[in-house]
């Protein structure tokens, strides 16, 4: 278990856990969320013009996947990302939109934690982009996830996964499989580094 580990869910006005826990996952059944337009490096921007945009080069409809918004970054994952996240995902049938946030907490195994360092391989968003396509092809759902490398600190989210559904249960269900696809697959590593000033790899 790592920093970024544990659960909290929202479904509608329901929730549990808090921001310490780690991760955050929100489902929205029967609305729609549009797009921004997100920074991906210097100069570069990456748009999502409405809720209705799927795959780069693919048409719209369940099963898609958006390949132009999926990647790695250097980039913080702040709301306009995950908005951009959502609005890739989201169309007119789809009925819940499942949205999870992995974020750093302050505490792994009983030791205090101060922040994290993410190291990706160059590869690393091509990686992510095929699990996206594996999950959608295997769910049949919309899926999109931006993963952050580089120094995190307490709070800084690393992970946005999303997944658009005609129910909330099955994109539950395709969100969990998405980001453990994404732990186990993606080549991205991490260093956590505690309050005594030990720290620590994880995923190597």
């Amino acid at each position: 278990m790592s920093a970024v580990d544990g659960v909290s869910a929202v479904d509608g006005t329901a929730g549990t856990g808090g921001a310490i826990e780690g991760d955050q996952r929100v489902a929205r059944d029967g609305k729609q969320h549009e797009g921004a337009s997100v920074a991906d490096g210097p100069g570069g921007e990456q748009r999502v013009s409405d809720g209705a945009a799927g795959a780069a080069g693919a048409a719209g409809g369940a099963g898609t996947v958006a390949l132009d918004v999926s990647r790695v970054t250097k980039d913080a994952l702040d709301d306009a990302v995950v908005r951009a996240v959502e609005g890739a995902v989201s169309s007119r049938e789809c009925g819940a939109v499942v949205t999870f946030r992995g974020v750093v907490r302050d505490v792994d195994g009983g030791r205090d934690v101060t922040g994290l360092d993410y190291e990706a391989h160059p590869d690393a968003t091509e990686v992510l982009r095929r699990c996206c396509a594996a999950v959608s092809a295997e769910t049949g759902l919309r899926v999109a996830a931006v993963h952050r490398y580089g120094v995190l600190t307490i709070g800084d989210v690393a992970l946005v996964a999303s997944v658009a559904s005609g129910h909330r249960a099955e994109a539950f269900a395709a969100c969990s499989l998405l980001v453990e696809r994404i732990k186990a697959e993606v080549p991205i590593w991490k260093r956590q580094h505690f309050t005594d000033g030990d720290s620590e790899w994880v995923g190597l």
